[in-house]
């Protein structure tokens, strides 16, 4: 965790002249069942491990150049094997696991990264289903960004050395009960050429209180394709809450130059500070679905709303 830093034989099976007792039938079905169950994670396994030589590694201090590497080795490396997703999304969804995210969301997030990964992912906050995020971004960078440095140290110590793998802990600024005096405080600055909120910016020199300017240089230079925030906690009025991580997410987006759009997905939208956030710094006109409390925006690289803003127009945050 880096702190925001032949001896062959034939065997031949001659068939038994007497049934198998129903006990004796289930025990093999069992048995079979336990098998394939084991080889299907061994597998899975061995495939999270699977060296890439151009990907970024935890070991080592990341840079510009060894993050940009691991982009390219996405852009060429195939994706996941539908069958091996699928079994994957599938024992996800039917854990039992108290507080994991709920299906239609996970699936639905999962869908994005189906048709995108491998990718460059950044997702905000580890919970239950982070190291799913991981597996299906397989041949991808990933991202974590988290409040705790216990969690994020964590993590990474459980995937020493994983290619493509980056942890970081890393302060939020704000507060769930700090919402509308820091939106007070930021909307002046939204439109302004030269505001400290503006939409496209070097958020490594942002003096907005929303934005988080002390993450590794590198992560502003990369084009992300998917921004995950699923994270800080936002449950209580003291919780770091989304505000920052939203806006910061919605400047990623924006002020990388070129072509190509950034899908933005907000879990636990139909909280206030999640869903006022997203409308005043994602905007509705670039929402293009939502299941479950799960919100999916899609942003262009590189632009603006046209008159310096975010938004050409607010309705639930005016």
């Amino acid at each position: 965790m880096k702190k925001s830093t032949n001896n062959t034989k034939l065997f031949f099976l001659q068939s038994s002249q007497h049934k198998p007792t129903p006990s004796l039938l289930g025990a093999r079905h069992r048995l079979c069942f336990a098998s394939v169950l084991l080889s299907f994670f061994t597998f899975a396994s061995l495939l999270s491990l699977h060296p890439f030589s151009s990907s970024t590694t935890t070991t080592s201090p990341p840079n510009l150049s060894s993050s940009a590497s691991a982009a390219a080795a996405a852009s060429h490396h195939p994706s996941l094997p539908d069958p091996l997703f699928d079994a994957l999304l599938f024992y996800a969804t039917s854990s039992s696991t108290p507080g994991r995210m709920a299906d239609t969301d996970l699936r639905a997030a999962a869908a994005v990264l189906r048709r995108r990964a491998p990718c460059n992912l950044l997702v905000f906050g580890l919970g239950h289903e982070s190291p799913l995020w991981l597996a299906l971004n397989h041949g991808g960078l990933t991202v974590f960004l988290d409040h705790s440095d216990l969690r994020a140290s964590r993590f990474e110590d459980q995937r020493p050395g994983l290619p493509g793998l980056e942890v970081y802990a890393t302060p939020f600024p704000t507060r769930v009960s700090d919402l509308r005096p820091v939106l007070d405080a930021v909307r002046p600055e939204e439109a302004s050429p030269r505001g400290r909120c503006r939409p496209v910016q070097d958020l490594l020199f942002s003096d907005c209180p929303l934005a988080l300017s002390d993450l590794p240089n590198h992560l502003y230079r990369l084009a992300w394709d998917v921004v995950f925030v699923d994270g800080p906690p936002g449950y209580h009025p003291e919780a770091p809450g989304r505000a920052a991580a939203i806006f910061t997410a919605a400047v990623l987006a924006r002020s990388v130059g070129g072509e190509g759009t950034t899908e933005v997905l907000v879990h636990d939208h139909d909280r206030e500070v999640e869903r006022v956030c997203s409308e005043e710094f994602l905007c509705l006109e670039n929402m293009v679905g939502s299941a479950g409390n799960l919100a999916h925006f899609v942003i262009h690289r590189g632009r603006d709303a046209g008159g310096g803003g975010f938004c050409k127009n607010r309705t639930a945050t005016s």
